[in-house]
């Protein structure tokens, strides 16, 4: 097992992308603590955990809630004796598709102040519960936007590079400390929207300007036909991808973006 007795707290853990996370960590042999604000999302995740033996606990928190989040990972680290794992996989409801033009400031900040703070807050909640004999890792989640230079998506390309740089940075400071710091950028998820994921609604205006359903346009329109692959990644993925990089064997990965686009962004 990659994650055999690892102590793994993830943040927006009833979502598509967390909850596919959780199961797999929980697979490897993580006890996992998932942490959202909707409980019969974080409920439906841990079922399956159960089910399948795994151990999981559930807490409902808000993410923008500083003194919320800290409390939740004191008591974690405390019930637990320490954290070795953490995932930010919270989602922030933003606009894709408008121009500058017709953009209202408040549109622009939106994702920028929303995944942005959520990351300040949950990491530095976590930070100081990791480390020393027992190494620690942070996963983060960005986009392709962070690095596309296409019209309509200011706020979100602005808040992705941004979620890059702030993993970058975090990485050295904590790399002393004996704590990794790994962004995973995946393209467009192509079986979320059916998991309950806000995409569905994200992708709905500009699927439909295509003339195709949210998940036709997944599964064969331009967003996948834009990669090398011609497919996006799946779910699956993502989360044995997650459960690698915060396993051991990826132990000399630290400050670095694991690019999962199906060569959208090619680095």
């Amino acid at each position: 097992m990659l994650l055999k007795d690892k102590n793994a707290v993830i943040y927006g853990g009833g979502g598509a992308i967390g909850g596919a996370i959780a199961r797999v960590f929980a697979r490897e042999g993580a006890r996992v603590f998932i942490a959202g604000r909707t409980p019969a999302k974080l409920d439906a995740v841990a079922r399956d955990i159960a089910a399948a033996g795994g151990k999981v606990e559930t807490a409902q928190v808000d993410v923008l809630d500083q003194e919320a989040v800290e409390k939740h990972a004191d008591a974690v680290a405390a019930a637990a004796g320490g954290l070795d794992i953490a995932v930010n996989a919270v989602s922030v409801q933003h606009d894709q598709g408008t121009s500058l033009a017709d953009l209202s400031l408040e549109e622009f900040m939106r994702p920028i102040d929303g995944f942005l703070r959520t990351l300040f807050i949950t990491s530095k909640a976590v930070a100081r519960h990791m480390g020393g004999e027992r190494p620690g890792v942070i996963l983060t989640l960005s986009e392709p936007g962070a690095k596309l230079a296409v019209g309509g998506i200011l706020g979100h390309a602005v808040s992705a590079a941004g979620k890059e740089a702030f993993s970058r940075v975090l990485a050295a400071e904590l790399a002393p400390g004996n704590v990794r710091v790994i962004g995973i950028r995946p393209h467009a998820v192509v079986d979320a929207p059916a998991a309950g994921s806000y995409t569905k609604e994200l992708f709905e205006q500009t699927a439909a300007a295509a003339g195709q359903s949210v998940q036709e346009m997944l599964e064969g329109g331009a967003m996948a036909q834009g990669t090398l692959l011609k497919r996006l990644p799946t779910l699956s993925e993502i989360a044995e991808t997650a459960a690698f990089l915060a396993s051991d064997r990826a132990g000399a990965m630290t400050g670095t973006i694991a690019n999962l686009t199906g060569g959208a962004i090619v680095d």
